[in-house]
């Protein structure tokens, strides 16, 4: 690979492929961002092997759509919108199989081997995403997990900024409660003692 290449922006590199350079400047691109699509996918399906499918689509059709990018939003935005999308009809594919073969999916949880003090946390975390509804999962992992702007996140789910506020705001009161420990779980409004 050229140095070149290394020091032209995301938008240079697209424009590059667009331009017929054979494919060497996209494989730039998808060696800067590969590893952080595939953390969106991973979160956004909790399975690897979907993820890795949905990243290995949302690619290659990046690749071959590459002419549809109209330079309006960042490279990443609209590669996390592909991803997305890929992920999001994996797991609809997925749950129609898993319908069809009476089968319970089962969520492709990390080596227990990992002696990481965080493991159990991001396992209690990942489960209680996969709990949540998708929309607010989703607006949930671009924002506070992968550091989109709203109006980034919004661009990439296809939305309005007020939503992916609104789905995050929603979504992070679900997790505060899914995460909070049984025991210290508030039942409701407690009236101070002595009141009638």
């Amino acid at each position: 690979m050229s140095d070149d290449l290394l020091e032209l922006s995301d938008r240079d590199l697209m424009a590059r492929h667009v331009a017929g350079d054979g494919g060497v400047a996209f494989g730039e691109l998808f060696r800067r961002h590969r590893d952080r699509m595939y953390a969106v996918a991973l979160r956004t399906t909790s399975n690897r092997e979907l993820a890795a499918d949905a990243v290995q689509e949302a690619f290659i059709s990046a690749f071959r759509r590459a002419d549809a990018y109209r330079g309006e939003a960042a490279v990443t935005t609209w590669l996390h919108r592909i991803v997305v999308n890929a992920c999001l009809d994996r797991i609809r594919r997925e749950k129609v199989t898993v319908r069809r073969a009476g089968d319970v999916a089962e969520l492709d949880l990390p080596d227990r081997h990992d002696h990481h003090a965080s493991v159990e946390a991001r396992l209690d975390v990942r489960e209680a995403l996969a709990r949540i509804p998708e929309g607010q999962r989703l607006a949930l992992v671009l924002v506070d997990m992968h550091g989109l702007s709203v109006a980034e996140a919004a661009s990439v789910l296809g939305v309005a900024e007020g939503t992916v506020k609104s789905r995050c705001f929603r979504g992070r009161e679900a997790l505060a409660v899914l995460l909070t420990p049984q025991g210290d779980r508030v039942t409701g409004p407690t009236e101070p003692r002595g009141a009638s």
